[in-house]
Order: C-alpha cells, then sequence, then structure tokens
C-alpha cells in the first residue's frame, strides 16, 4: 500500500489527533531553534542593518549630531586612493595565501595520513601553529625577519645571500606577512581534510589496488571527488579569513612601509578607530560584507557544483 493510499484510509476521526501531533512537533522544532536564531540575529542581521543605516549619515562631531548626506561617504571612499590601494593588497593577499594554504593543507594531510614514520608528531607540529595567538605568531616571525640578526638573515648568511629588511621593504613586505598568514592557516586546514581522509571507507583503496590503479589515479578519482565537501567548506573560510586578517599585520608592519601591506580590515581599523570618521568606516564595512556576500556566492555556484555529499 501507497503512503498516499495509506493517508486515504485514515478515519475521519483520527485525523485531528494526527494535525495535533504534527503542530506539537512543529512547534517543538521551532522553539528549539528560536534561541540560536535570536541570538544569530541580535549578533549578525541586525548590526549588519543598523551599519547599513549608519553608512548614510555624516559622523557626528561633538554636539552635532549625525545627518543624512545619502551616497556621500561611498563617494568619498571611491574617491579616497588608500581604499583601492588596500583592496589590491587584498586580493593580493588572498590570491597568495588560499591556494598555498589549502594545498599545503592537503599535503600534510595525506603525508600524516599514511604510515609516515612519527606521524603522531608530525600531527601535532603542524597543527601547533594553529593554537597559538595571532599576536604570538606575528611576535615569533618578527624575530625571524629581524634584518641582520633574524633567522632568514642568519641562514641566508651561509649561503652567502645579503641580509635584507623584509618588513620595510615595499616589495617584499606584503609576500612576508603572507607566508606567516600561510604558516599558521594550514595546520588548520589540515585537520580538516586529514578527519575527511579517515572517513574514506579501506575497502575503495583495496579494490583500487585490485584493479591495479596508481595512487595518483586513486586520487583523482576517488579521494579528491569524496574530499569536495571539505574543500569547499575550506575555501569559504580561506577566503573569510583572509579578508578578516588585522592581528599580524597591525603588530608586524602597521600597514607599512608606504601602505604596501595595508588590507581592507585595517583600512577600516585606522577610518573607524584612529581617525573617527564613522561615516566611511561604516560605508567600508557595507563594501567589505558585500565584497565577502559575493565570493561566498561564486565559492557555492561554481565550487559546489562539483560538490557531491554522498
Amino acid at each position: 500500500m501507497t503512503d498516499a493510499t495509506a493517508d486515504a484510509a485514515v478515519s475521519p476521526t483520527r485525523r485531528p489527533a494526527a494535525r495535533r501531533r504534527a503542530w506539537l512537533q512543529s512547534t517543538e522544532a521551532w522553539l528549539l531553534l528560536l534561541p540560536s536564531v535570536v541570538i544569530f540575529a541580535a549578533f549578525t542581521h541586525i548590526p549588519t542593518v543598523r551599519t547599513l543605516i549608519d553608512s548614510f549619515f555624516s559622523t557626528p562631531k561633538g554636539a552635532r549630531p549625525a545627518r543624512f548626506v545619502g551616497l556621500d561617504n561611498y563617494e568619498a571612499l571611491v574617491a579616497d586612493p588608500i581604499f583601492w590601494k588596500s583592496l589590491a593588497n587584498n586580493a593580493v593577499y588572498a590570491a597568495g595565501t588560499i591556494p598555498a594554504a589549502v594545498g599545503l593543507a592537503l599535503a600534510m594531510a595525506l603525508w600524516v595520513n599514511g604510515r609516515a614514520p612519527g606521524r603522531a608528531l608530525l600531527r601535532m607540529a603542524y597543527f601547533t601553529p594553529t593554537v597559538l595567538p595571532m599576536i604570538a605568531v606575528g611576535n615569533i616571525w618578527l624575530f625571524f625577519y629581524t634584518p641582520d640578526y633574524g633567522l632568514i638573515d642568519q641562514i641566508g648568511r651561509l649561503f652567502g645571500f645579503a641580509a635584507g629588511n623584509w618588513l620595510g621593504t615595499p616589495s617584499t613586505a606584503l609576500p612576508a606577512v603572507m607566508i606567516v598568514a600561510i604558516w599558521k592557516e594550514a595546520g588548520f586546514f589540515m585537520i580538516f581534510y586529514l578527519a575527511a581522509l579517515q572517513q574514506i571507507p579501506p575497502e575503495l583503496r583495496e579494490a583500487a589496488t585490485i584493479e591495479g590503479a596508481s595512487r595518483f589515479t586513486f586520487f583523482r578519482r576517488v579521494t579528491w571527488p569524496l574530499l569536495m565537501p571539505v574543500t569547499l567548506f575550506v575555501l569559504v573560510n580561506a577566503v573569510i579569513n583572509a579578508f578578516r586578517t588585522i592581528d599580524h599585520i597591525f603588530l608586524m608592519t602597521g600597514g607599512g612601509p608606504d601602505n604596501a601591506t595595508n588590507v581592507l580590515l585595517f583600512h577600516l581599523y585606522e577610518t573607524g578607530f584612529k581617525f573617527w570618521d564613522q561615516g566611511q568606516a561604516t560605508a567600508l564595512t557595507m563594501v567589505l560584507v558585500g565584497l565577502l556576500a559575493l565570493l561566498a556566492l561564486v565559492q557555492f555556484l561554481i565550487a559546489g557544483r562539483g560538490v557531491h555529499y554522498r
């Protein structure tokens, strides 16, 4: 008997009881969701709407309240050369750190998931940067990059290279802070890949071995497709991290030299809390939120096509 036939066979006296039971289940589900919905709205949606409204008002100064200025804050942002410089730096930062961190995380996960000697120690070593605060990471790498006395110059001198001011030169400052981000984030993403690799049934590898498939073929045809949901999750988080970076830049370079390491969030911090330009800071916030939403949408539309959850 089909479900439709079964539903039709329910006596009229039992229908009100079934509808009441369904209503109680629906109410219970919404009550369970209510705390999360309230917290999510209070700390995400309402502040976003409030910031959007504030972006159309001028900065209140002293006894003068904020007044409606329309799109003036956005026009000032478009005319700001430091905004375009920070946007370009952020694009380079994201393009350089995301593929490197994700690729390195996958390589490390494949290595420590195998039969490498001392793999427990390797897993701990790779994951250690993740548990460190970004401020501590910045201090460690400041020692590495110190001209003449830093670890990098000390090693480079052994091979005949000249000492360099890695954080004080515009051409090397941004790559230097990008390396720090890659070093810290690769271990965090490795954990997700390692967990996904351990969920792949060993029978698949045994079947591939019997069929004579090489390790590369097994990775390309079996492992990589099964890792796509994790890859999409990691990519979304990597993009968000690339655009919310500020800690180590604040400590290591302060956005310099000559705005060479100034990124969007650091420019937002300076605009809002250093120059106290609330109007332009809220406009910059909305640009950043819109940019992240657009990138997340593109990722789900493009990368999501190759994702199969079963």
